[in-house]
């Protein structure tokens, strides 16, 4: 398997240099050359999770040995998740709620930021790379904290997270800015999440800068979704959950479903879309938008436009203009048309937008959730199911039920939920009936948990006493700067 730029399929190289650059330099993304088709899904009924991971991730990560592989999957699906199904499917409402939140940092990332670690240390050995590895990410909030969790002292690497200073939950910062491990550095951005998820890509981009940092041997790469090591590992759970639900006789054998997707950088959506081709029998794509509804109006009029203002809702991990994986499928669906996804690329870096004419969308529904939209269906579930969300899931909940209503298709739907409703207990509480006032993040905790009966996870309610380590905060401008210091490189340190 080979992989390919977004922007210039002649650029050819491994699926371990895939994984260390983590973005092409010519500023594209990795793509497969082909997407594997996955034959006997009936095989997978009686496989746990680490079997099915193998099974996908050999398709792709061709040149690891079976071995080194499974020996990733096996170190990154440990006990570090608190169920050893990994990701659970709850029945709520007439649809499959797909868990993924139940790793150390309770969000959807640590599925595939447990594995890109080993992946990306793997990746050195299989192709000789003395140098140290600069993880750079920039996170709208769960990314960044499941990253630091991923890398914190693991020799030969370390990693710096940018993060928007104003744009994440208190739970989410506190994770972050309470990080340990000596290798670990996280900066909050005077700005949003474009702007900090812009000065990553600008720094990958930094001919110059990567010229010091080579000459100081580092190299740069990123866990971001970005990354192809980041991306592939989510495909194995739309494949488990359906799986799953075969195996409990609550989907027939190639039945088809519908999957729904609380959607922001396009990563997750994207992997269920890599399913989908790959062979799981999948009809409809439910791209679920919070109110910067950027992607309802690119599936409805073909126009990507990020000339708006950013709106900070209560889901913050959506709370984006640029979702960057957007350009991955624009690619598959113009036959690998790397020019016209330079240009497009191009012109929303100069213009603020781009037009598509061709590309056929049908794959795909897309629709969005108002914040009171939100508040309103996470009370509704959990008054009438005893079940309760985080608003990035109450979006998705709320868009399926969107698409019920305007289309009457009644398949059976998984839901993937991204985040622990304790990230956002705020919201949370507040849809419940609980008032939050100016109450302490984590006493809103403890009546949400009198109220609901559900534990807090230990490693939230313990964040109320960890000593915050890194106090670090910068304009986007000087991101540059800010990493020279942290790497002790640069023209002063010469």
């Amino acid at each position: 398997m080979r992989y390919i730029s977004t922007r210039n399929k002649e650029i050819s190289i491994s699926s371990s240099e895939a994984i260390i650059q983590g973005i092409s330099k010519d500023g594209g993304l990795f793509v497969p050359q082909i997407l594997p088709r996955i034959e006997d899904l009936e095989a997978m009924e009686n496989m746990h999770y680490k079997e099915i991971a193998y099974t996908i991730m050999k398709k792709f990560f061709t040149d690891f040995g079976p071995a080194a592989l499974k020996t990733c999957i096996d170190k990154a699906y440990d006990n570090k998740f608190d169920t050893d199904i990994i990701a659970p499917v709850v029945e709520v409402n007439n649809s499959f709620i797909l868990e993924l939140f139940h790793g150390p940092t309770f969000a959807f990332k640590d599925m595939a930021l447990s594995i890109l670690p080993y992946l990306l240390k793997e990746s050195t050995k299989i192709t000789s790379i003395q140098k140290e590895i600069v993880i750079l990410t920039a996170t709208s909030g769960d990314t960044g904290k499941a990253a630091l969790e991923g890398f914190a002292n693991v020799h030969g690497i370390k990693i710096i997270v940018f993060y928007p200073e104003n744009g994440v939950s208190e739970i989410q910062k506190k994770q972050m800015i309470t990080q340990e491990g000596e290798n670990t550095f996280v900066v909050g951005i005077r700005g949003n999440f474009d702007d900090a998820q812009n000065g990553v890509k600008d720094i990958f981009n930094d001919r110059e800068f990567i010229e010091l940092i080579d000459k100081n041997n580092y190299m740069f790469s990123s866990a971001n979704s970005i990354n192809i090591g980041r991306l592939i590992p989510q495909i194995v759970y739309y494949f488990y959950s359906y799986s799953m639900l075969v195996k409990q006789k609550k989907l027939n054998k190639e039945e088809k479903i519908n999957i729904v997707v609380p959607t922001g950088n396009f990563g997750n959506i994207l992997a269920a879309y890599y399913a989908k081709v790959m062979g799981l029998p999948v009809n409809k794509l439910i791209s679920a938008s919070n109110e910067n509804n950027i992607l309802w109006d690119f599936f409805r009029t073909g126009v990507y436009d990020k000339r708006r203002e950013l709106i900070l809702t209560s889901s913050p991990s959506m709370d984006i203009l640029i979702s960057s994986n957007l350009e991955r499928l624009l690619f598959h669906l113009s036959g690998g048309d790397d020019k016209m996804v330079a240009s497009s690329m191009a012109k929303l870096s100069k213009e603020g937008f781009y037009k598509m004419d061709n590309l056929n969308f049908e794959d795909f529904y897309s629709n969005y959730s108002t914040e009171e939209e939100v508040k309103e269906r996470i009370c509704k579930v959990f008054k009438e199911e005893n079940y309760l969300m985080d608003p990035h899931t109450a979006v998705a909940v709320n868009v399926y039920e969107k698409y019920r209503s305007e289309t009457k298709d009644n398949l059976k739907t998984i839901i993937a939920s991204t985040a622990s409703p304790y990230k956002f207990g705020n919201t949370a509480a507040s849809a419940i009936g609980i008032k939050t006032g100016d109450k302490d993040e984590f006493r809103i905790l403890e009546e949400l948990e009198d109220k609901t009966k559900i534990a807090v996870p230990k490693a939230i309610k313990t964040l109320k006493d960890k000593v915050i380590l890194h106090n670090n905060n910068c304009n986007k401008d000087d991101m540059r700067q800010i990493i020279e210091e942290f790497l002790k490189v640069g023209v002063a340190n010469d």
